[in-house]
């Protein structure tokens, strides 16, 4: 089978194990087409079932077959299902076995394997959902902060497909005034005032770039800001790093060179996701596998959002320091470890965040500096409003934007015919249809929906 070519006009019903395989409570097996029901006839006792009421039926190989399960089962008809089609779930009981016997019973009786991501593509053709809600559905499903599930739920609720829309009506707005401009030119008002003209494509561009200055924050709330934690070995980095994440993931010994790779995990952290990341401690060695994790660390620091630069007033500070900033212009938070060390010969500079982890002094006032340095840096994490969190939306803004321009271009400086300069405002609009997918873009549908997983 090669991709979706198969089931691209939904006229088969697909099925499929929608919870992971493997032991747990329930698992849910959905079924989607035109022979749901038939299938769910043969299968389920009883039937017909009440629309969209959970009812507890056995389920059989066939009709007087042996019993595999007593699960719950529901039916929504279509068009009032999540794909718009007759869609039936069965909740089994967990574990390998039983999910696998009724999906092999669904399949033996009509229905096919369904590819991944093919549910929420028959959702997006039967239009129960545009193409950016679709993503949504995918962002929301790998979410591993609040700031990220609360911009998918926002996606998925239609915010950015309502702004992208209302871009939408005043680029078709525009192409309506050119259009009447060249079809009736000799009407009693005369032509389009050129003011009107100017003053739409205005709006249009600025909400185009309204939206494109939230491509870096998007970014960075779905695949989260890099904070790396860096400098010389046996400064207390996995330390901090375990101290921060509040279990010890990284291995802690007073030796120097113990992190020989990169430890990363993500916190939610003031509304940002942030990837923590430890790192080798930064030094010229001899022994290869050390290098190696250094090598590791240097491209890290590379491609950190903030960076936080750990001391305890060990020898070699300066030259770390140096050599991060030839490696990444990324801001640098310092960090004073072991402060509970710190004597009044030794005290600490202002600009410094002064932590010790046993006592767990200064965590707090450390993330504070973090989230300060990204809000300054990258803008604060944006609530309510639309965000683009794919450079497929960048692309095509960035697409739509180009072709405005070479409109007003034309327009003002009456280089082009009226018709000739009227083919970059479809083209821009055509750019913005393909977000939501108002247009024919099977190429979008199916480089989106490989990366979902089976049974959504």
């Amino acid at each position: 089978m090669n991709g979706f070519a198969e089931s691209s006009d939904g006229t088969d019903t697909i099925a499929a194990l929608s919870t992971p395989p493997g032991r747990s409570g329930v698992a849910v097996i959905r079924v989607s087409g035109p022979q749901a029901a038939n299938i769910g006839n043969v299968l389920l006792t009883p039937w017909p079932l009440l629309e969209r009421v959970a009812t507890l039926c056995d389920v059989r190989t066939d009709t007087n077959g042996a019993l595999l399960d007593r699960a719950l089962a529901t039916f929504f008809q279509a068009p009032a299902s999540f794909t718009g089609e007759d869609t039936l779930e069965i909740s089994t009981h967990g574990g390998y076995l039983i999910p696998a016997l009724v999906l092999a019973a669904l399949l033996k009786h009509g229905a096919r394997e369904a590819m991944p991501g093919e549910f929420t593509r028959r959702a997006v053709m039967n239009g129960r959902l545009d193409i950016l809600q679709a993503e949504a559905v995918g962002d929301l499903i790998d979410a591993s902060t609040h700031a990220m599930h609360h911009t998918a739920i926002a996606q998925l609720d239609g915010s950015l497909s309502r702004e992208i829309l209302r871009l939408r009506d005043y680029l078709v707005e525009l192409e309506a005034l050119i259009g009447y401009d060249i079809d009736f030119p000799e009407e009693d008002d005369g032509p389009i005032p050129r003011d009107r003209i100017l003053a739409t494509t205005t709006t249009a561009a600025d909400a185009i770039d309204t939206l494109l200055k939230t491509a870096p924050m998007g970014e960075l709330l779905r695949e989260g800001a890099i904070v790396v934690i860096a400098g010389q070995p046996n400064v207390g980095k996995s330390s901090l790093f375990n101290a921060l994440l509040g279990k010890a993931r990284a291995i802690v010994t007073d030796v120097p060179g113990t992190t020989r790779d990169a430890l990363e995990a993500v916190i939610d952290v003031r509304g940002w996701p942030i990837r923590l990341v430890d790192t080798a401690g930064m030094r010229t060695t001899t022994d290869v596998v050390e290098q190696l994790g250094v090598e590791v660390s240097e491209r890290y620091v590379a491609s950190a959002h903030v960076i936080l630069l750990c001391n305890d007033d060990s020898p070699g500070y300066e030259s770390v320091e140096h050599r991060i900033a030839k490696l990444s212009r990324a801001p640098i938070v310092q960090v004073r470890t072991k402060s509970d060390l710190v004597t009044k010969r030794d005290e600490t500079p202002s600009s410094h965040v002064s932590v010790s982890v046993i006592p767990r002094a200064g965590l707090d006032t450390l993330l504070d500096r973090i989230t300060t340095v990204l809000d300054e840096h990258y803008g604060t994490p944006l609530v309510d409003a639309p965000v683009i969190t794919r450079a497929r939306h960048r692309q095509a803004l960035l697409r739509a934007r180009s072709e405005l321009l070479l409109f007003d271009e034309a327009w003002q400086g009456n280089t082009l015919p009226a018709p000739v300069a009227a083919v970059h405002l479809r083209d821009a609009i055509g750019a913005i249809e393909e977000l939501v997918g108002t247009i024919d873009v099977e190429d979008v549908l199916d480089k989106l929906f490989r990366s979902f997983c089976v049974g959504k």
